[in-house]
């Protein structure tokens, strides 16, 4: 029990000093979460817009496939991504694997379809409130999805931050491509399994604190855009 609060005192005492290695670890898991999400968003959400707007005859099918995608196993993206990316693989000549870049490619592939599908749904009830105005108007097709993308810009923001609370939580595809090297991949995730392993309960706890911290921001920002949109509607 001594050594249970020792460590918890110290895992404050990491965070409440800015501990360097603590701080490196957590600037670059934002570095490469943010980059996904940026990534990922300018993907889902036209996307997502375009599904809403045009009927074509693969539309069910592709909304069918985004929403199933979103239980998607991220282990399965690391391995994929692993697979294209190793020197064996179509990709390989890049030499990306084991680099941030390519734990940004597995993240933006796990959240893309969470942020496309929770977009869609806000983009097609707003629809079907404009779509008389906007036909009346003889838009494009372009302005169409504009003007929606605009008028459910805090809707989309939730989705936006639900992909990036997805994607900092993520530990499975994350330490396949990007292998938890110090200094160059090791992220919030990757280092507390690496942490415990080593019996260092102090840091671990310490990333933990900071993963929390992260999450809890992300949920009370969610929160607070979802009731500032229902009482924008009344």
């Amino acid at each position: 029990m001594t050594d249970l609060w020792d460590g918890l005192a110290q895992a404050l005492w990491l965070v409440a000093t800015f501990d360097p290695e603590l701080v490196e670890i957590a600037a670059r898991s934002l570095r490469v979460t943010l980059s996904a999400l940026v990534v990922a968003s300018a993907i889902a959400m036209p996307l997502a817009a375009l599904l809403a707007v045009r009927r074509f005859r693969w539309r069910r099918v592709i909304i069918a496939i985004l929403n199933a995608l979103m239980g998607l196993p991220p282990v399965v993206v690391g391995l994929v991504v692993y697979v294209m990316l190793s020197r064996a693989g179509p990709f390989g000549v890049l030499g990306l694997l084991f680099t941030p870049t390519a734990m940004i490619i597995a993240q933006v592939i796990i959240i893309v379809p969470l942020i496309a599908s929770i977009a869609h749904q806000s983009l097609r009830d707003l629809w079907q409130d404009y779509h008389d105005l906007l036909i009346s108007m003889n838009v494009t097709q372009w302005q169409k999805i504009r003007t929606l993308l605009w008028d459910t810009r805090r809707a989309l923001l939730t989705a936006a931050l639900a992909g990036f609370g997805r994607a900092i939580g993520e530990v499975g595809a994350i330490m396949i491509v990007g292998g938890n090297i110090d200094h160059a991949t090791r992220v919030l995730t990757t280092a507390i399994a690496l942490e415990t392993g080593k019996g260092d309960f102090a840091l671990a706890l310490a990333l933990g604190f900071v993963l929390i911290g992260l999450a809890v921001a992300v949920n009370l920002a969610i929160h607070w855009l979802s009731r500032t949109e229902r009482e924008g509607r009344w």
